[in-house]
């Protein structure tokens, strides 16, 4: 989770020496803030001794996947059948644990699963960058969001004053996310529980602290129990009424306009609801309540909220999408893309690890299999490099 990590505008930094110069200054500044906020000058010098900034945080600050991948490619690796499998197993592995949380914040279990998945995949993707590091980065030398990660980089020194954590044990996201389900700080001090009964609040080491805090946030965020987050519908063509998750309207004010569940039954649910359309009029239309909304602001991005409501849906037993996306070129799961990057290794492309996850290397890769097939150089994992590559073409 990034939870209301917003698409920032590029952040301008001056030359690496000046960064240099700069980040050191601006520690001093920090650590005053610091202990004004209650941090102990102990605390703040052995957490900071040594750091140096790391400029991956700005370029990744930059390149937010949420809101540059196509929305089809997005949920191709989120909500692929290897990711349900997945969650089915921790569904059966963790019940007790699930079902406590179930019942302690009205949240099921199938939604607090869905967003493990999609945050850290089940715990295996935490992020590696050490908190304070990554955090004093961004105060100091991303000048149009120094005030976010100045706020985050403090709660995390308050994270490790309180022992709740180790300060050893704070790796996650270049945001400063962290942990099974990716609290940011902030959200980690308001809204992380105990759910192991340890009195500790540990989303690194505990599953069942994770599990219960992701209940609680979900709770707090105004989830209604045993509502529904929205459903798959078909527009008519031609279709020009409004869009989005907001304003919402009665479900028969959409029904009136002639829309319909994606099986052509008629709406149902109570409250009112949104016309999501993530791919424009020719893709997939969504009919999304309130607790859309509540997944909606773990990350504050429609790919994502969709996500997590169609992963939940997909492990409850229901399909996933059944429209069509407007592409020519479908997205591939982790395993297509695991393959993807066997083929190209064997074609004698450095890739690193065929691990699904497509990095610098493997972008580089394909750009060059496209210009082979007379494709644009976009360095996108779609089916049509795929099948060139498993045709033996180039």
């Amino acid at each position: 989770m990034r939870n209301l990590i917003l698409a920032f505008p590029l952040v301008l930094i001056a030359s690496a020496a000046s960064a240099q110069g700069s980040f050191q200054s601006c520690l001093s500044g920090l650590r005053s803030d610091a202990a004004a906020k209650g941090v102990s000058t102990a605390t703040f010098d052995r957490a900071m001794a040594g750091v140096e900034p790391d400029m991956k945080v700005i370029e990744a600050m930059n390149n937010q996947p949420e809101f540059k991948t196509p929305i089809w490619d997005y949920l191709g690796t989120l909500v692929d059948d290897e990711k349900v499998a997945e969650g089915r197993n921790m569904l059966r592995q963790h019940a007790s644990t699930l079902a406590a949380a179930e019942q302690r914040f009205g949240v099921d279990r199938h939604t607090i699963a869905a967003v493990w998945g999609v945050e850290s995949d089940f715990g295996k993707a935490r992020g590696k960058m050490p908190l304070v590091q990554a955090l004093s980065t961004g105060a100091c030398l991303a000048p149009r969001r120094n005030a976010f990660f100045k706020g985050e980089l403090i709660a995390t020194l308050q994270i490790i004053q309180r022992g709740d954590v180790r300060a050893e044990r704070l790796f996650g996201s270049w945001a400063g996310a962290f942990g099974h389900t990716q609290f940011i700080p902030s959200t980690y001090l308001r809204l992380a529980v105990d759910g192991d009964g340890d009195g500790r609040r540990d989303l690194v080491d505990s599953i069942p602290d994770a599990l219960h805090s992701t209940a609680n946030f979900m709770d707090k965020a105004g989830w209604v129990t045993g509502a529904s987050w929205g459903y798959e519908v078909r527009v008519p063509s031609g279709y020009s009424g409004p869009t989005g998750r907001n304003p919402k309207q009665p479900v028969s004010s959409w029904a009136a306009r002639g829309i319909v569940k994606f099986d052509g039954s008629a709406l149902s649910g109570s409250g009112n609801a949104g016309l999501l359309m993530p791919a424009g009029r020719e893709g997939p239309a969504f009919l999304v309540f309130k607790n859309y909304d509540a997944a909606y602001s773990y990350n504050g991005a429609d790919s994502y909220a969709l996500a997590i409501s169609l992963l939940s849906d997909r492990l409850r037993g229901r399909p996933g999408v059944q429209g069509e996306w407007p592409t020519d070129d479908l997205p591939l799961s982790r395993e297509q893309r695991r393959e993807l990057q066997r083929l190209l290794i064997a074609r004698g492309f450095d890739v690193g690890e065929p691990d699904g996850a497509v990095g610098a290397l493997t972008r580089a890769a394909i750009k060059q299999i496209e210009a082979k097939i007379g494709m644009n150089q976009t360095g996108r994992p779609g089916e049509k490099v795929l099948r060139a590559l498993k045709s033996g073409r180039v």
